[in-house]
């Protein structure tokens, strides 16, 4: 038995031998020292244990927190941002032999002609950055966005890309990018979770949960995910029968036990179930006043297109700008609705009248209060889609017209606030639309781009597992200058 002193020592001989001491007490030994770690490195304090206390990053951040709306499905960048004339020219007929040579498509086939863009493009703002005109809220904060025309990725699946894009592997089990900002931050709200995640789609990721796990990291940095209406979270109201007293004794009794634990083992997870616990308790008073939008001015309720009592994708842009005031360091909105592989005009339509309003009146609303120059608002999917049209298919993709398909090669990505250029347009596809040519960022750099602006060399941002350093760009990725103001 290791020398642990919340269990039963064996009796030493007499004479306690130096061979003995290190046998029987090595365990004991070495939680000393994780727990010493662990006051260094911020997980734990003595008296108190506070794991997700603010950090500082590696040098001076440009911004401080994180709205990131995820487009899950993957939006197709020629019907928003990327207008191609040359693509319109050539509706309906077979794309040149070199343009497709060796990719692989789900749905494509030899026979798929090219489809032009559906919808008209205009310049706008001083920038002239070129927008859909089903974009209208958002041409008029043209001069306040990044565009990244020059997107590409490893993925050509939605699973696989939605998970690569959130956490920089294909593969499950790694950090999200929200998980990797509180684990280098840490968080400046007391009362709500550092990490938040809402999901407004017609259905769940393809990626599930893994988009805004943990990884190997430890369990609080998880994303913690948001209703719109009742509960924010599940369970957080007290069953009948249990009042405030009842409660906050037997929180207290399960601190002090747990406390007692951690100081023997020095194990974050349980500093991580310290921490849940006072969380919770504490959100059942933050968390209804942070819901109630009510609180909120009729003409802002207005610009987002929020509905008191309604579960949206404005409602979730209001929130997001609710809990980043109070100090919430991630907030992610997945929105899985994107992917058209047929009624394309339409759903494009529907999808924009759903998100378009808000993510401009985000960027309006945290601008006109002094927050947009040190908050990062990054919009995009996991890829983009392909200029050739997908032909209907039997089964489920059986009378599906003017639909495209999966495309890795090429598309669209931008950004606002949080110390990138605004009315910059960066990159771009060849005059079709497939794939990017010019001045190209994968996954990996867009990655490396957000940790820079967030203060931390993304070579250097690293958690030792297993005997090796691991990072969100794994062992590629490069800060893109030119985005950064």
């Amino acid at each position: 038995m290791n020398c642990q002193t919340h269990l039963p020592l064996m009796e030493p001989p007499q004479l306690t031998a130096r061979r003995w001491f290190f046998k029987q007490c090595g365990v004991g030994l070495g939680a000393v020292a994780l727990g010493e770690l662990l006051r260094t490195e911020g997980f734990a304090s003595p008296g108190s244990v506070n794991p997700m206390a603010p950090r500082r990053p590696h040098f001076t951040p440009r911004a401080k927190r994180v709205i990131y709306l995820f487009m899950a499905g993957a939006p197709s960048h020629l019907e928003l941002f990327d207008n191609k004339p040359e693509l319109a020219r050539w509706d309906g007929k077979l794309p040149p032999p070199e343009l497709l040579k060796g990719y692989r498509a789900a749905f494509i086939t030899p026979s798929s002609t090219l489809l032009g863009p559906k919808f008209k493009f205009a310049r706008h703002g001083q920038s002239g950055a070129e927008l859909s005109e089903v974009l209208p809220h958002l041409a008029e904060v043209a001069d306040e966005m990044t565009i990244i025309k020059s997107m590409h990725t490893d993925a050509f699946n939605h699973a696989p890309g939605q998970i690569f894009a959130n956490t920089g592997s294909q593969q499950f089990g790694r950090p999200s990018v929200g998980a990797w900002v509180t684990y280098g931050l840490g968080s400046e709200s007391t009362d709500l979770p550092a990490y938040v995640v809402f999901s407004t789609g017609s259905k769940g990721t393809s990626g599930g949960a893994s988009n805004w796990g943990n990884g190997f990291l430890p369990s609080l940095h998880q994303g913690v995910m948001f209703r719109n209406t009742g509960d924010p979270v599940l369970y957080l109201s007290n069953p009948k029968g249990v009042d405030g007293e009842i409660q906050r004794d037997t929180l207290a009794t399960l601190k002090h036990l747990n406390q007692q634990h951690l100081d023997v083992v020095g194990d974050p997870e349980i500093a991580t179930r310290i921490n849940s616990f006072e969380m919770a308790y504490r959100m059942q008073s933050s968390a209804p006043e942070l819901m109630d939008i009510t609180r909120e001015p009729k003409h802002i309720l207005d610009m987002y297109g929020a509905e008191p009592g309604k579960t949206s994708f404005a409602t979730s842009c209001l929130l997001a700008r609710r809990m980043v005031e109070r100090g919430v360091r991630f907030v992610q909105i997945f929105h899985e609705a994107w992917d058209q592989h047929g009624n394309l005009v339409n759903d494009i339509k529907k999808n924009c009248r759903d998100t378009e309003k808000a993510c401009a009146a985000l960027i309006k609303d945290l601008k006109q209060r002094g927050m947009l120059e040190d908050t990062l608002v990054v919009w995009g999917g996991e890829f983009g889609r392909t200029p050739t049209v997908e032909l209907p298919q039997p089964g489920a993709n059986a009378g599906k017209i003017n639909g495209r398909d999966h495309n890795h090669h090429g598309f669209t990505t931008w950004m606002a606030g949080g110390g990138v250029r605004g009315g910059y347009v960066h990159g771009a596809t060849d005059e079709f639309g497939f794939a990017a040519v010019d001045k190209k960022v994968h996954v990996h750099d867009l990655q490396a781009t957000i940790l820079q602006l967030l203060g931390f060399d993304h070579e250097k941002f690293t958690y030792r597992l297993a005997g090796r350093d691991y990072r969100l760009t794994d062992l590629a990725g490069q800060v893109v200058r030119e985005l950064i103001a």
